[in-house]
């Protein structure tokens, strides 16, 4: 059995970011040579997803506007995880309802996605280095 690893590293201009993470996955999913197995691939960070669902900008969008209604990032003082001086009790939040990881089966070489399928790195408070783990297993 082979095991791969690698990180893919993030630093989004905005606050909140959908980033499509399938490219990099793939490239991943090659390096590795595995073709049979599974991919995990999850954010390394408490405030940033891994989700998949469908690269449609009107789709990211109402995600957006949709975690703001759920967890709205303000007013800061909304949220006791903010008295410690942080801002991101919001972020937290829009993370637990995302998710934390994805796990795709590697067939033939390829991952074995359903119609319309990608994957997407969700980024709630963005702008600073943050990372996603790409562990690639099988033979």
């Amino acid at each position: 059995m082979k095991s791969h690893r690698k990180e893919l590293w993030f630093n989004t201009p905005t606050r909140v970011a959908f980033v499509n993470i399938t490219p990099q996955v793939q490239e991943c999913l090659r390096e590795s040579g595995v073709r049979e197995g599974i991919v995990l691939v999850n954010a390394m960070h408490i405030t940033a997803s891994v989700f998949i669902n469908d690269d449609e900008s009107g789709l990211h969008h109402d995600y957006g506007v949709w975690l703001e209604k759920l967890a709205p990032h303000e007013p800061i003082k909304q949220y006791r995880h903010n008295d410690t001086g942080e801002d991101n009790a919001d972020a937290h939040m829009k993370r637990q309802v995302m998710g934390r990881e994805v796990v795709v089966a590697i067939t033939d070489g390829k991952l074995d996605f359903g119609p319309w399928e990608q994957i997407f790195y969700g980024e709630f408070d963005g702008r600073r280095r943050k990372r996603v783990l790409v562990k690639i297993i099988g033979e």
